[in-house]
């Protein structure tokens, strides 16, 4: 690829993932936003298939719980440059990490990271009992699977980003270092996650469609995984022509006894979203955070791999224009940076990384 065309799929790639994160952060609660109900609240919105921010109905049915702490920075009309969110945050570290360590990034250096620049109440699940069990002098080898039943859910699907937007072309190489950040709080198929979504990120850059990526990304995850499981299945629903209701009826099945912030249903609606957003950036985001479980999450890593295939010129201005290109985050040092500022970052490692 010419320099200047990984530059642009970088920084698409950044503003798919912030404004797929902003798309699905007001429903971003699996218990109550099943993907029956966001069915229902989207139909009455006049919003279904969703493919702009949530709208807010007027009045508010009680039945529609939107996250009282932060719907009126999130919704349909109301974003004024994006909210704080952790999908985020660990896009911002990654790229710090990468910058400070190169390739020789190894998992100590991740923990190192973790207890100078994250406050703890900031982490969540699988990161905040890794993080608790460094500061107990937990060893680092030790972290991931000291009192953490949540290691594998989806924390460490949602930090791989950085990893495959500076190796463009080069599933490996992100895989590779996705696993060394994995290892810090998560194992089994919460590491493989991160490894899969690094390397779908890294294959998005060359691909021809979200096809493609998603078949090259597959020889990074072990055969014989849940994960590799649940994304086969996705992609046979697709080759055989089925519609996105019957694909998402199977991932439910397939995964049902799953928490809803599990690594293996999420990634499952996550390849569902962008099989069927066929190249376009906001219904990729849209069908993803439809499917209901962890939206912020999932529609940020469908954002920026639609964003990587599609380029600045395939990103929709009624989501990117309101984020004023700027990211809030929980990071020392990184809140209000730029995306474009970031993303010139990102892309100078990329042309440089080996």
């Amino acid at each position: 690829m010419a320099d200047a065309v990984v530059v642009d799929k970088v920084h698409a790639g950044w503003l798919g993932r912030v404004a797929g994160c902003v798309v699905g952060k007001p429903v971003e609660d699996g218990d109550v936003w099943t993907s029956d109900l966001l069915r229902r609240y989207l139909r009455d919105a006049g919003a279904w298939p969703l493919t702009t921010y949530v709208p807010v109905l007027d009045p508010l049915p009680e039945w529609a719980r939107l996250r009282e702490d932060c719907w009126r920075q999130t919704t349909l009309g109301r974003v004024d440059g994006p909210a704080r969110d952790d999908d985020v945050d660990y896009s911002l570290l990654g790229l710090h990490l990468l910058e400070q360590h190169g390739p020789g990034l190894r998992t100590v250096h991740v923990a190192r990271a973790w207890l100078d620049l994250l406050p703890f109440h900031q982490v969540y699940t699988a990161e905040r009992a890794a993080y608790r069990n460094l500061v107990e002098g937990v060893p680092v080898s030790r972290a991931a699977t000291r009192r953490n039943p949540y290691r594998e859910w989806i924390g460490a699907q949602i930090r791989a980003d950085a990893f495959g937007w500076t190796h463009p072309g080069r599933p490996r190489a992100a895989a590779a270092l996705a696993l060394q950040d994995a290892a810090l709080s998560h194992t089994g198929n919460g590491a493989y996650g991160e490894a899969w979504a690094a390397a779908l990120v890294a294959c998005a850059f060359t691909a021809a469609d979200a096809r493609e990526a998603l078949e090259a990304s597959l020889e990074h995850v072990p055969p014989r995984s849940r994960l590799a499981e649940v994304l086969r299945l996705v992609l046979g629903s697709h080759a055989a022509g089925e519609s996105w209701d019957a694909g998402l009826a199977a991932v439910q099945r397939l995964t049902a006894g799953l928490s809803w912030i599990h690594t293996v249903n999420n990634a499952g609606l996550v390849a569902l979203g962008l099989l069927h957003g066929d190249g376009d950036v906001a219904a990729s985001i849209g069908y993803t955070v439809m499917g209901g479980w962890d939206t912020d999450s999932n529609g940020a890593t469908a954002g920026s791999v639609a964003g990587v295939i599609a380029g600045t010129a395939g990103l929709p201005g009624h989501l990117v224009d309101p984020l004023h290109d700027t990211v809030r985050s929980a990071l020392f040092g990184f809140d209000g940076s730029r995306i474009s500022d970031l993303a010139g970052r990102t892309s100078r490692l990329a042309l440089a990384l080996p």
